[in-house]
């Protein structure tokens, strides 16, 4: 896998100074998610359990992740029973090659998509337009970012940085059979953006999905929708592939009633979704194939504290309370996968090797305000900070570190450096700390330095309160 998602380079923090002077990015992410997360919070304060539903999702995504070997051998068997096909990709690189021969096979050149984050974490379009072969994104929001040649900045809402006008543009510029009389209505666009697929959901003989689920007791994938173009990508192909990473299981099928109440909820604000497609092997006469896909995730899943990312149902409830997103938006995560989620999964599967990659798990206020909301109870604010401390750090950073500690283990130590200070006080730059340390003051303040320290001064109080007394 690249080491940034495609067209992001830099890292977080010059990103995100670039995202925060856009004004009309920063109004349209706040409409946005103010509007999905008080929805969100109507639905679930309706549910007198939902604290019961976390922990339930919670318990459950546990055990996938403590059995994951034993789960992923049952859904192989299940699918293959039910006349589908198992592969199995250690990487991107891997995966990419076993869909592109089975596309090959087919003799087509192009493909329909659902929705699938996954095969963005890959680069399969990418990967897929290197042999020739178009692959035609089929969510309304995809399909915004795709024709715009941009990259999806939500996990819920991919175009969520767009207005509808901006969108009007994008279809005019990029659908030659769109009326030049469109307007920026949302049912006329709508309409286009229906007018404009339905001769690829007709022509189209492969898929390429995702899932939100597996279910290891009966090999049922499912996916949830909200527009209609997943059961038509689903139904209509006559071969399916569909690519999911290794943690999307759950064990068994009463454990999908769960999911099916936190996954809504947490994403769209509906008390339920409006299309959940299931399906289990090769059906109707479709071929079907699965790539499971690990990509770094048995890598995460060795790390005590990181791995409870992989419980994550791919909600995005996280972003949309997360105040650093808000203004930053997704493109400055250079993943797709952005957010608080994104920064602790980001680094986890790639690694964090890059300078990007080393700044995510930094970009957040740890709030907390994610943990609250997430669905499955995943503690990012736990794994940012486990992060902080595994990311490369400057030698002097490091030796910085190594004297704090020195002297905060020790009261007298500590004491004696409160009071060296306050007599080197007048010596602190006001406005910046000069050369290695430069760098801390880029985006805070120096403390001001007391000309007093708590020590002395409850050393003088008691002193004066002991002589008022005699």
């Amino acid at each position: 896998m690249s080491a940034t998602f495609i067209g992001m380079p830099g890292n977080f923090p010059k990103n995100a100074e670039k995202a925060v002077q856009d004004s009309q990015l920063r109004f349209n992410l706040r409409k946005a998610t103010h509007t999905i997360r008080d929805k969100r919070a109507e639905v679930v304060g309706e549910l007198p359990d939902w604290g019961e539903l976390r922990a339930a999702g919670k318990a459950i995504k546990d055990d996938v992740l403590h059995n994951l070997d034993r789960y992923l051998i049952q859904l192989e068997e299940a699918v293959t029973r039910a006349g589908g096909t198992v592969h199995w990709a250690r990487d991107a690189a891997e995966a990419n090659r076993i869909v592109t021969d089975l596309v090959k096979a087919t003799g087509e050149t192009e493909v329909v998509k659902v929705k699938s984050m996954a095969t963005q974490e890959i680069g399969l379009n990418e990967a897929l337009a290197a042999h020739g072969i178009a692959a035609y994104e089929t969510d309304l929001a995809e399909l915004i970012v795709q024709l715009g040649d941009d990259f999806p900045s939500h996990i819920l809402v991919p175009a969520i940085h767009r207005n509808r006008s901006e969108i009007r543009e994008i279809f005019l510029d990029k659908m030659p059979e769109v009326s030049r009389d469109l307007t920026d209505d949302p049912p006329a666009l709508t309409e286009a953006a229906r007018l404009h697929l339905r001769d690829r959901f007709l022509r189209s003989k492969v898929a390429i999905s995702g899932a939100n689920f597996m279910v290891a007791e009966t090999g049922t994938l499912v996916v949830l929708e909200s527009e209609g173009n997943g059961r038509m990508c689903l139904s209509l192909p006559e071969t399916l592939i569909s690519v999911v990473g290794i943690e999307k299981l759950l064990p068994s099928w009463r454990d999908l009633e769960v999911f099916l109440q936190l996954l809504p909820r947490s994403s769209t604000g509906e008390r339920m979704n409006p299309y959940t497609s299931m399906w289990t092997g090769a059906v109707e006469g479709q071929e079907f194939h699965l790539v499971l896909l690990d990509n770094g995730r048995t890598d995460v899943l060795a790390d005590e504290v990181g791995r409870q990312a992989l419980r994550c149902i791919r909600c995005s409830a996280c972003l949309n309370v997360c105040p650093v997103y808000e203004r930053a938006g997704g493109h400055a995560y250079g993943s797709v996968y952005p957010g608080p989620i994104g920064a602790i999964l980001t680094p986890q599967l790639r690694g964090m090797t890059t300078d990007l990659d080393a700044s995510l798990p930094f970009a957040s206020s740890l709030c907390g305000a994610c943990y609250d909301v997430c669905p499955v109870a995943i503690d990012i604010p736990e794994v940012l900070v486990d992060l902080r401390a595994k990311a490369p750090h400057a030698t002097a950073e490091r030796a910085a570190m190594k004297i704090a500690g020195w002297v905060l283990d020790d009261h007298e130590r500590l004491a004696t450096a409160q009071r060296a200070a306050t007599r080197l006080r007048r010596f602190v730059p006001k406005k910046g700390l000069p050369g290695p340390m430069s760098a801390w003051t880029d985006t805070r303040d120096v403390p001001e330095i007391p000309e007093e320290s708590f020590r002395d001064w409850w050393e003088r109080a008691g002193r004066s309160a002991s002589a008022e007394e005699r």
